[in-house]
């Protein structure tokens, strides 16, 4: 397998994302957020490390790959994990993909997006930033070495007075945590005024690991949250909550988008019919 492979390898039921690549820089990630779900397949996964490979690398696989999808960077383990304030790996590879012509969408719920806008202001480049509320202390709880939503929120503002399109990742909304309504229409204004175009949010997708983990942060949630899953239903790996209460959030957001003129979409939840959006994941603005 190389670098760079084709996107969504489960070939979900429920991902309406267009025809894309993945690149990874890392595997694991420092942010440790409760609900990841990538503890559940990437060894050690919140112990990231550089992958092994060189620019030339990259170059090479990308001359036999298709330029009219963009490559989405990343989608388990994020590229600004916390160690790359040091080791400065996407400064290296950003520009190969960019001098090669190739559209990106950049993944990720870290400031230090912003730090790259030099580079990234010289290609066709969507910024998608993850924030699940605005109340710190419940971020701290979800999101432990993840930098504050106020701080992710001042990138946005960067990246989007550049001119670069940025969107934002409401996901996921786990009940009693982030998806009463003034949680939702806060973090949309706030978005709103840093300038993104679009919002996409999903619910949370439960699997043993990762819900042991929020059950432990969330102790009170306990008995609510388990007798809820305990009625959903199986998807692939994951269990849903009941498609009722999923439909029920994924309205609150868009509601507060349509009022604030934000395109809206959600992933992986099979109401397509309720996107506004283009494209889930932002591939309409490269």
């Amino acid at each position: 397998m190389g670098l760079i492979t084709p996107f969504d390898p489960w070939r979900g039921k429920l991902c309406t994302c267009p025809p894309k690549y993945s690149f990874s820089p890392y595997a694991g990630c420092g942010h440790r957020c409760v609900y990841c779900y990538i503890t559940s397949y990437v060894p050690k996964a919140f112990q990231p490390r550089v992958k092994e490979f060189t620019p030339l690398q990259i170059e090479k696989e990308l001359k036999k790959l298709d330029r009219s999808k963009p490559i989405s960077i990343a989608n388990s383990s994020d590229p600004y994990t916390p160690g790359e304030a040091q080791s400065l790996l996407m400064r290296e590879v950003l520009p190969v993909f960019i001098r090669n012509g190739f559209k990106l969408l950049i993944v990720t719920k870290s400031d230090l997006v912003a730090r790259d806008l030099d580079i990234l202001s010289k290609g066709r480049v969507c910024v998608s930033v993850t924030v699940t509320t605005l109340n710190g202390r419940i971020a701290k709880s979800l999101e432990p070495f993840a930098p504050p939503p106020v701080s992710r929120l001042r990138a946005i503002e960067a990246l989007s007075s550049a001119g670069i399109p940025t969107m934002i990742r409401l996901d996921p909304l786990i009940p009693g945590v982030n998806d009463d309504s003034n949680s939702i229409r806060s973090v949309l204004k706030a978005a709103s005024a840093a300038g993104v175009r679009q919002v996409t949010t999903s619910t949370y997708k439960a699997k043993p690991d990762n819900f042991k983990r929020v059950l432990t942060a969330f102790p009170k949630l306990e008995e609510e949250l388990k007798s809820m899953y305990s009625h959903g239903e199986r998807v692939g790996r994951s269990t849903y909550m009941p498609k009722r209460l999923r439909e029920e959030l994924v309205l609150k957001v868009k509601e507060v988008a349509e009022e604030l003129s934000i395109s809206f979409a959600s992933c992986r939840e099979g109401f397509q019919d309720l996107n506004t959006a283009e494209t889930c994941d932002g591939s309409h603005m490269l």
